[in-house]
């Protein structure tokens, strides 16, 4: 039952992806370089409407924080952060967004698939030795969170805020950033001019 729910929540997620034009590597460069901004804003609601469902459903008791999973930081996150921002603004796809976009039948989605897999195996193959670097390594706390949340084992960065507070709080900036963002900025809102 858990695999045909993740399947489904997968194929739910993917149409989204295509609705809203993510799987459109243009709309993603646009995005990116700020001259349209429709599928940041989309971006922005979505992670604030999650945030808000998510962190309201712990202050109500209807999220088990026991199913809440932090990663723990290190310093090759961070590069791998910016690997991953780099390829996007590149190629106009991240991992998500390329596999949906195979999916829809784009062919450059295909060469981007097999791009990250075979990035995928030679991380796999240098694995030991990127360990041995110290990039793995914890830091900022490994597995720490923002704020505390109540029945949350994690350590935390800020003691004084209740983290689910917080994370409604940045819900509802996320929400509203989405709402006073205009669609299209610079060049990209004045019309054309017809010649006389």
């Amino acid at each position: 039952m858990e695999i045909l729910l993740a399947i489904l929540i997968g194929a739910a997620f993917g149409f989204v992806l295509d609705r809203v034009g993510a799987t459109n590597p243009n709309y993603i460069i646009r995005m990116l370089n700020l001259s349209n901004l429709h599928l940041m804003k989309t971006i922005l609601a979505g992670i604030g409407v999650a945030s808000i469902f998510l962190f309201g459903g712990l202050l109500l008791g209807l999220v088990d924080p026991g199913h809440l999973s932090v990663k723990t930081a290190y310093l090759g996150v961070f590069i791998g952060g910016l690997l991953l921002g780099l390829g996007f603004a590149v190629a106009g796809y991240c991992p998500g967004t390329g596999l949906t976009a195979l999916a829809t039948g784009r062919v450059d989605a295909l060469f981007f698939v097999i791009g990250g897999l075979v990035g995928a195996g030679a991380y796999m193959l240098t694995y030991a030795g990127i360990a041995e670097t110290g990039l793995l390594e914890s830091i900022a706390g490994g597995k720490a969170t923002l704020a505390p949340v109540s029945g949350a084992d994690y350590p935390s960065l800020l003691s004084g805020v209740a983290g689910e507070w917080l994370g409604i709080g940045i819900g509802v900036a996320f929400v509203l950033i989405a709402w006073v963002l205009p669609g299209r900025i610079g060049t990209a809102n004045k019309h054309a001019v017809p010649a006389e």
